[in-house]
């Protein structure tokens, strides 16, 4: 039996983004672990037959300590389940499991990234300086005859050329985690009050700022219209909004706050519009796939990995990044407009049963293991 071990910081992101991946791995014979930071999803992956190990990362620290014994986690996983393949997701588990494979000698890896994210997206003076430094330690990493990086999306693969981080014969490109499209079921738009949510971690970059101001605008115009921000801050991250500012929205009446909810459909099926006027470094947004899923329309920024499920026009709108005028105009056609908002929705879910399903996710990355292995 061929055993893979999953790397993953947070085990609610394994769940939202991965937990298909590795059932799909256990029908084709393979024995499953993860390796992650437990926060009550326990019981959910190990009733699946995947395996749990406990590791103590903190994606937000820079304490050499604290670091190297994330990486002597790593080290002692792979020690304990002995995988034939190590399949890491995210920026720090790719560099940190590249260094334990290489202590241990396991030559099949499979590195995925969600995005560039911060690293790559940000303009910050910091961020500049340290970003030759997280390149040579990334082409480092990715090196190996036997090692293969997924991507979400075209625009990330082109920045990592650019920059030597890889080779193109070792990149996969496979958009997105894919949907349950059962689960985030098609449903009509409803009447009455419509309401436009984003969904996502509350974080500058991710257009929490502008989607307020937008909705403080049609506000004071007179609209009648709602808008609620559904996620949490991530306290791990430098863009995250603080607590008190999205209370102090919340109390004006200007948005309302939701917070996390388990029950994405029902959020969806309560929404009009979806908006994410993103400029983080995004793979392809799980929040939008299951959006289109849904019937949803979409505004966002046309910015890599949102124009992957995005075709202005067809099932949304791609706006210029970081115009936040055309936003309110794009949203405006579609509160103008029921039947426009329903043919877009339509025509999102048609794209998601064609291109983005977790079947479809699920096949491409078990060719890739095979491919390793």
């Amino acid at each position: 039996m061929k055993r893979l071990l999953f790397v993953v910081s947070e085990d609610w992101y394994f769940v939202s983004h991965r937990l298909h991946l590795a059932k799909n791995a256990i029908k084709y014979g393979y024995s499953v672990a993860l390796l992650s930071h437990f926060t009550g999803y326990q019981e959910l992956i190990e009733s699946s037959g995947i395996e749990l190990i406990e590791w103590s990362l903190h994606r937000k620290s820079y304490n050499l300590l604290l670091e190297a014994k994330a990486i002597l986690g790593v080290f002692r996983a792979i020690r304990h389940f002995k995988p034939d393949i190590v399949h890491s997701v995210a920026i720090k588990p790719v560099l940190y499991t590249a260094l334990a494979c290489r202590m241990v000698g396991v030559d099949s890896r499979v590195f995925a990234l969600g995005g560039l994210g911060y690293i790559y997206s940000s303009d910050k003076i910091v961020v500049r300086f340290f970003r030759p430094f997280f390149v040579l330690a990334f082409k480092m990493a990715l090196a190996g005859k036997r090692s293969r990086l997924i991507l979400q999306n075209k625009d990330d693969e082109t920045a990592l050329l650019s920059s030597g981080v890889i080779d193109l014969d070792r990149i996969r490109l496979v958009r997105g985690a894919g949907v349950d499209t059962a689960l985030f079921a098609y449903s009509s738009i409803p009447s009455g009050e419509p309401l436009i949510v984003l969904p996502a971690r509350l974080l500058w970059s991710k257009g929490v700022g502008v989607f307020v101001d937008c909705a403080r605008k049609l506000i004071n115009q007179g609209r009648n219209v709602r808008f609620a921000l559904v996620g949490e801050p991530d306290q791990h991250n430098p863009e995250s909004v603080p607590v008190n500012q999205i209370e102090e929205w919340a109390k004006e009446g200007v948005i309302e706050w939701w917070g996390r909810q388990n029950d994405m459909p029902k959020v969806y099926q309560q929404s009009s519009i979806v908006c994410l006027p993103t400029t983080y470094g995004e793979g392809l947004p799980k929040s939008l796939l299951e959006a289109a899923s849904c019937g949803r329309p979409i505004v966002t920024y046309d910015v890599p990995g949102c124009r992957e499920i995005v075709t202005d026009g067809v099932n949304g709108y791609l706006v210029g990044s970081n115009d936040a005028d055309e936003l309110l105009v794009a949203i405006n056609k579609l509160l103008n407009d029921a039947a426009l908002s329903e043919r877009l929705g339509k025509t999102g879910r048609e794209i998601v049963l064609k291109e983005f399903s977790q079947q479809k996710v699920a096949q491409e990355t078990l060719a890739v293991w095979e491919e390793v292995l």
